[in-house]
C-alpha cells in the first residue's frame, strides 16, 4: 500500500512513518522543516520532498498513485495562535484545503486527518466525539474548520475518511526547542540545561498527556481498517490528568532537579481544563494506555539527553505585539 505523509519529519508525522516502514508499505511524505527535523526520517527507505502543503501544483504531483493522505502537518501552536494568526490559519486551513483538494483529485482511496482537542474549547470535560465543539484560539477554530472543509470535500467526491483527535501527545523525536509549544519537552529542555522552567499562570491548568507508542495503533486503524470510516476518535488516555504544577514536579524529580519553577501571567484564551473521553476508542478500537505517564516522561528525557540540550530557536514573527504577548515570547526569554 502507498501511503503518503503530510509533516512526515515532525513528531506524528516521523513516527507513523516508522511504523508504516515496518508494515513494509510504501511511505513518502512531505515536510516544509520549519516544525520538522530531517533527522526524524530515514530518506533513504522514505520518498522525501521538501516542501509546504500550501502548494496546490506540488501536492498534486506527490499525490499521484497514492492510496492513502495521512495528513499530520500543521502549526500546532495553540497559544501563538492568538498573536500570530495570520500565520497559523494560513498554513492550517489554507494547506488542509490544498492537500485535501491535491488528494482528491488524484482519487485518493482515503484521508486521515490529525486534529485536535483544541477544537473542542472550555466545553464541559471530558470533552465526546459527539459534543458540539467550541474552540476559543484561533488555532483550535483553523483545526475544526479545516475537519469541516474535509468532511464536505469527502462527502461531495465519494472519498473515504477518518478524523483522529489525539491528546498532547509526547515521546521521541518530538521538538523540543520550539519555545511556543511542547511544554513536557521545553520543560525537561531548560532543566537539561541548569535552567528553571516558566510556568504561565498558576500552574494550576490540566491537561492529559498521551505516549506516542499508544497511539500509533488506534491510528493505524483510522487509516487502514475498512469498517471504521467517515468518522472521528480521540486518541488518547482519560486516566492521567494532572496540572502543570503536577508536572513540573515529576519532571523535577526525574531528573534531580531542585530549583522552583518561574511563574509568569497566565496566556489568553488558555482552556483550564482540558482532556477528553477515549470510550469510543477503546470500544472500538481496542485502546489502552499501555505506558503511563512516568515512564513516557523518562522517554522522552532519555531522548533529549542523547540528542543534548538545544538553544531555543523563534522560527515564528508575532503579528499582533501587546501588553498581553507572553514575556517569555516578546523578549525572547527562553
Amino acid at each position: 500500500m502507498n501511503v503518503f505523509i503530510s509533516g512526515i519529519a515532525g513528531f506524528l508525522g516521523s513516527n507513523l512513518a516508522d511504523y508504516y516502514l515496518k508494515k513494509n508499505f510504501k511511505v513518502s511524505g512531505c515536510d516544509s522543516l520549519v516544525g520538522g527535523e530531517i533527522d526524524n526520517i530515514d530518506t533513504k527507505k522514505i520518498n522525501f520532498t521538501k516542501g509546504r502543503c500550501e502548494d496546490l501544483n506540488l501536492m498534486t504531483r506527490l499525490l499521484k498513485g497514492q492510496d492513502i493522505l495521512i495528513h499530520a502537518a500543521a502549526y500546532a501552536h495553540e497559544g501563538l495562535s492568538t498573536f500570530s494568526p495570520t500565520t497559523i490559519v494560513s498554513n492550517n486551513v489554507v494547506g488542509s484545503t490544498s492537500i485535501f483538494t491535491a488528494a482528491i483529485k488524484n482519487k485518493v482511496k482515503r484521508i486521515v486527518y490529525c486534529s485536535s482537542m483544541a477544537r473542542y474549547g472550555k466545553i464541559k470535560i471530558p470533552f465526546k466525539e459527539t459534543d458540539i465543539p467550541e474552540p476559543v484560539d484561533t488555532y483550535g477554530i483553523s483545526k475544526l474548520a479545516s475537519e469541516k472543509i474535509l468532511i464536505n470535500l469527502c462527502k461531495t467526491f465519494g472519498v473515504e475518511y477518518n478524523i483522529a483527535i489525539p491528546h498532547n501527545i509526547i515521546g521521541p523525536k518530538q521538538i523540543y526547542n520550539d519555545p511556543f509549544r511542547n511544554v513536557v519537552a521545553i520543560m525537561s529542555n531548560l532543566i537539561l540545561q541548569n535552567r528553571r522552567p516558566y510556568i504561565y499562570g498558576d500552574g494550576t491548568q490540566k491537561r492529559s498527556f498521551s505516549d506516542i507508542d499508544d497511539c500509533l495503533f488506534c491510528l493505524d486503524q483510522l487509516i487502514t481498517r475498512k469498517d471504521i470510516v467517515n468518522d472521528i476518535y480521540n486518541i488518547g488516555p482519560d486516566d492521567n490528568f494532572i496540572s502543570i504544577n503536577e508536572l513540573y514536579q515529576k519532571l523535577s524529580n526525574i531528573l534531580k532537579f531542585n530549583k522552583e519553577p518561574i511563574y509568569t501571567n497566565g496566556r489568553p484564551n488558555e482552556v483550564k481544563l482540558s482532556y477528553c473521553s477515549s470510550t469510543k476508542a477503546k470500544k472500538n478500537l481496542n485502546y489502552k494506555t499501555q505506558v503511563n505517564l512516568d515512564d513516557s516522561l523518562i522517554k522522552i528525557v532519555d531522548f533529549i539527553k542523547k540528542k543534548g540540550p538545544k538553544k531555543f530557536v523563534y522560527n515564528y514573527e508575532l503579528e499582533i505585539i501587546n501588553n498581553k504577548v507572553p514575556v517569555t515570547w516578546k523578549k525572547k526569554i527562553f
